[in-house]
């Protein structure tokens, strides 16, 4: 919760009716107020854009992972970050009623909300000593009363049968299991907290999934470079396609916007890496950056300043088309005659990633993706990842409301996720599974497990270690009950003797022992074998 409040700055500053500019502590600062934030800056409150444009990065809140160009009249969140440049906005809640806030209380009463896990063992043993007590004595009164006994033999039959029915070996049966799974997990990356989550697992029936640092890589990538007219169908010879390369890298390097990076980072690489001057570079707030180079203007924009410059036809619009379906932020190298390039931008998804959902259903489990991105780019992304449900365009308490409907008649549901956004959702699913590598510390916090490797496959594979620690664990139960059941019953008749009632506790403790220890084995324990 502390890190959730950190997110917030203390102070705004805040327009006075004379025109200057105050800093002002957050509870003070009421509704319709005008704050500015400069770039680089976070967002204190939740309002609404009314002067100046820009790219705010969500992913705090929202998850989105791109960042959302905002333009007057657009909704901003609290916590979020002012990538480009200054912004007025009118605030539309107050501190306490904030976004960021919603996100705190849904953390404080889902966690409230869990109910606690009654182990087996502490109920059967809460019967099981009483009953075993009193069999002893009345083992003793028969003995003594119907069967002639004196008084020191009676008491030793009853002593053998206490000792005989002592439970170590069925109290001790479960925490070596459990423990035992849960150091094998942590030897390969996954920290469970505790046993009961590690025997919850096992009944999880849908795993909603995060998009954004959970699914995909969590950070722009340039996927395709494609020239203009390579992408009409017609030829464009190696000099050409090397300058139009040469052109998109020198913008993109003179600009850290997220989008620019990705360019740049993807054709970095690319034969001819060379940069050129760029003169006169400016960003375009909301559409992208230009600048002179070798005396023409050129520029990276997306499609709605194509649209605006003139440039757009109906080819160049399908081909967009295609990209911006499948989820991608195109953006487009012109100069002032005509689009040259164009650059798809997409968040991709992780390696291995398809293999974990597909195992996942292997064992029977729905996937529903629940994220804060586009439509467009959500059904990319599922598509791509083989995917059930989902669920796009989620604030922190969608996701919440989603985990609480899902809980309706489909038994256990986990959720995995890496961010701030996530944390309700972790908190109040059934079992929260948390990225570890490149998540906040507040995910980590609300969930169960933590997958510090970041990698999909320890999903299915914690749950087939709940299979097998489960099976194990039942496994040492039986045995130590059908040992104590058959001594007991010889024990009752007079043919067991003290060092056999020792031997019998002593030897099911040890068996019972060396079987739980059987989950330390990594491999067996990854493959529920």
């Amino acid at each position: 919760i502390g890190e959730l409040l950190a997110l917030v700055p203390e102070v705004a500053d805040v327009k006075l009716s004379g025109g200057g500019w105050h800093s002002t502590v957050l509870n003070e600062v009421a509704v319709g107020a005008t704050v500015r934030v400069g770039p680089g800056a976070r967002i204190a409150l939740d309002g609404v854009l009314i002067d100046g444009q820009g790219a705010v990065d969500q992913s705090p809140v929202t998850g989105e992972s791109m960042p959302v160009d905002k333009t007057p009249g657009d909704v901003l969140y609290a916590g979020t970050i002012n990538l480009t440049s200054a912004l007025e906005y009118r605030v539309s809640a107050i501190a306490s009623e904030s976004t960021l806030a919603r996100v705190i209380h849904a953390v404080e009463n889902a966690q409230q909300s869990r109910a606690p896990i009654v182990r087996f063992v502490d109920r059967f043993a809460a019967i099981y000593t009483p009953v075993v007590f009193v069999l002893a004595v009345l083992v003793v009164l028969f003995a003594h009363g119907w069967m002639a006994l004196d008084w020191t033999q009676a008491l030793y039959r009853g002593l053998v049968l206490l000792v005989i029915a002592c439970p170590c070996a069925l109290v001790i049966s479960t925490p070596v299991t459990l423990v035992s799974a849960l150091t094998a997990a942590a030897r390969w990356g996954v920290l469970i907290k505790g046993g009961a989550c590690l025997e919850r697992a096992r009944k999880i029936t849908t795993i909603a999934v995060d998009k954004t640092g959970t699914i995909t890589e969590g950070h722009p990538k340039l996927v395709a470079f494609v020239a203009l007219d390579e992408a009409m169908g017609r030829t464009m010879d190696a000099v050409e396609l090397a300058r139009c390369g040469r052109l998109a890298r020198s913008l993109a390097a003179a600009s850290d916007h997220p989008v620019s990076v990705a360019i740049f980072n993807g054709l970095v690489n690319k034969p001819d890496s060379a940069t050129e001057p760029v003169t006169q570079f400016q960003a375009v707030p909301g559409r992208g950056v230009e600048g002179k180079i070798a005396g023409k203007t050129c520029r990276l924009a997306n499609h709605r300043w194509i649209e605006e410059l003139g440039q757009c036809s109906p080819a160049l619009e399908a081909h967009l088309k295609a990209h911006e379906d499948e989820g991608r932020s195109v953006t487009l190298l012109s100069d002032d005659q005509r689009v040259l390039a164009i650059c798809p931008v997409a968040d991709c998804i992780r390696a291995g990633c398809g293999e974990a959902i597909a195992r996942l259903k292997s064992l029977a489990i729905k996937t529903v993706m629940l994220t804060g991105d586009n439509r467009a780019a959500a059904r990319a992304v599922a598509a791509e990842a083989g995917i059930d449900e989902v669920h796009a365009e989620c604030l922190p308490e969608d996701k919440l409301a989603a985990i609480e409907a899902l809980r309706n008649g489909r038994g256990l549901v986990a959720m995995v996720g890496d961010g701030i956004n996530d944390a309700p959702a972790l908190a109040k699913a059934d079992i929260g599974f948390a990225m570890g590598g490149g998540g906040t510390h507040i995910a980590m916090e609300a969930a169960d497990v933590v997958v510090m490797n970041d990698e999909l496959s320890r999903l299915p594979e914690t749950i087939l270690l709940s299979k097998r620690a489960h099976r194990v664990l039942w496994e040492n139960i039986t045995l130590a009950l059908a040992l104590k059941l058959l001594f007991l019953i010889l024990a009752m008749f007079g043919q067991v003797t003290m060092w056999m009632a020792v031997f019998a506790d002593v030897g099911a403790s040890l068996l019972v022992v060396a079987n739980g220890l059987r989950m330390l084995r990594p491999q067996k324990a990854r493959s529920g074998d």
